[in-house]
């Protein structure tokens, strides 16, 4: 399994921006972030294939939240902009070593590896 290190979580105001990270110790084919708020399941937030460069994102962040990846780092990125309070919760990095879409992986929550998590808290 790979090791996956996030960070860049913390506490943002309303309309406020985070960039989260996320080392891999090796490369993956499909890396992704998910979150998990309290008393709701954890959501595919957004993934990435390293293949194509294929994104998905789930209808709440789309035109907020930009994912992308530098294969060289093996890292992963997602970038949070005109944050809401219902973004708060639990982020997690996730990676499936055995190609699968970035819309399988998210939707179906095709994952091999979980990250820690990062607490993320959007409140004024």
């Amino acid at each position: 399994q790979l090791q996956l290190v996030e960070s860049g979580g913390g506490l943002v105001q309303p309309g406020g921006s985070l960039r989260l990270a996320c080392a891999a110790s090796g490369f993956s084919l499909t890396i992704g972030w998910f979150r998990q708020a309290p008393g709701k399941e954890r959501e595919g937030v957004s993934c990435i294939s390293s293949r194509t460069g294929t994104t998905y994102y789930i209808d709440s962040v789309k035109g907020r939240f930009t994912i992308s990846r530098d294969n060289a780092k093996n890292t992963v990125y997602l970038q949070m902009n005109s944050l809401k309070p219902e973004d708060t919760a639990v982020y997690y990095c996730a990676a499936r070593p055995i190609g699968v879409s970035a819309q399988e992986m998210c939707v179906m929550k095709l994952v091999d590896s979980w990250g820690q998590g990062t607490q993320v808290t959007v409140s004024s």
